[in-house]
């Protein structure tokens, strides 16, 4: 199952804790035809979701998301610009 660092908690933290979201907002990621990644915000899972709650945050996988990223951990960060960067290592 996927799992995230103390890094990507806080940011998917950061954009879903706030007074105007609903509780059960989270970051989605899906997984395009040509098994890329998207990843948005979502105010709720979507039908056949696979949820992963840690800490606090939510991360809410498409099947085929679910499936690709099993065995990995979700990174984040912030660059000079203020953007947000997601990374993924294999799990330990």
């Amino acid at each position: 199952m996927l799992t995230l660092t103390e890094n990507a908690c806080s940011i998917v933290k950061r954009y879903t804790d706030h007074p105007d979201t609903p509780d059960d907002a989270g970051l989605r990621i899906t997984s395009t035809p040509e098994a890329q990644l998207a990843v948005t915000t979502a105010d709720q899972p979507a039908a056949g979701d696979k949820v992963v709650e840690q800490d606090g945050a939510k991360v809410y996988l498409d099947p085929d998301a679910a499936q690709q990223l099993d065995d990995k951990v979700l990174d984040a960060g912030i660059d000079e610009a203020g953007n947000i960067e997601f990374g993924l290592l294999a799990q330990a």
